[in-house]
């Protein structure tokens, strides 16, 4: 990931509290024709350096894993459209453009599979328990009817993905004067889409550190 100088993040415990905050990770892996294999999924921070998750057995990139010795994984955090017209320096010269702000983490990993019930059983759990937790009624793997369990533990395959390193990303204005940042931040504050309001919330995070 192309990170200039200002937009670089080294906090690990600040990467690793967005990485326990995220919902859906992209899992990229060299696919053996030479085409990167990619999967959408949810992961779960299991300790400081694994990340825990598992993927449909039917699906090419699991029969795939056990063969890959590594993997990346991408984090997205928000990110929201920068008009030109936010900036103070557009009303002094012009000389503005349109950009991108966001926030991404990349991992590079070990990659270990495993098929063991038990195993499966327990990532499973845990995935439920985390995004389930803010829900007033959650629900449970023990809900389901445990020969339904079973069945369903033997179509899928788990992943455990020892990070080797951890690369952050926040590209929230830094480059651009105090001005053109207020500008930016008031900009995406007032706008109406959640995920524009996410990130004047980062900007204004960034400013208090």
């Amino acid at each position: 990931m192309y990170t200039p100088p200002a937009f670089r993040e080294d906090d690990p415990d600040l990467l690793r509290a967005q990485i326990a905050e995220s919902r859906l990770a992209l899992l990229a892996t060299n696919g053996p024709d030479g085409i990167p294999l990619v999967t959408p999924l949810p992961l779960l921070l299991d300790g400081p350096d694994h990340l825990l998750g598992h993927l449909a057995r039917a699906n090419p990139h699991a029969k795939a894993l056990p063969a890959t010795a590594r993997a990346l994984v991408l984090f997205q955090g928000p990110e929201a459209y920068i008009s030109p017209s936010f900036y103070e320096s557009k009303k002094e010269h012009g000389r503005v453009v349109p950009t991108w702000n966001y926030e991404a983490i990349t991992a590079e990993c070990d990659v270990e599979t495993f098929d063991d019930p038990d195993r499966l059983r327990d990532a499973v759990t845990r995935l439920t328990t985390r995004h389930e937790a803010a829900r007033p009624d959650p629900w449970a793997v023990s809900d389901a009817p445990p020969e339904f369990t079973a069945a369903q533990l033997r179509g899928i395959i788990g992943i455990r993905l020892a990070i080797t390193r951890l690369s952050g990303k926040r590209k929230l204005s830094q480059n651009r004067p105090e001005a053109d940042r207020a500008g930016v931040t008031a900009g995406l504050s007032a706008s109406p889409d959640p995920r524009d309001q996410a990130v004047a919330s980062a900007m204004a995070g960034m400013q208090t550190r």
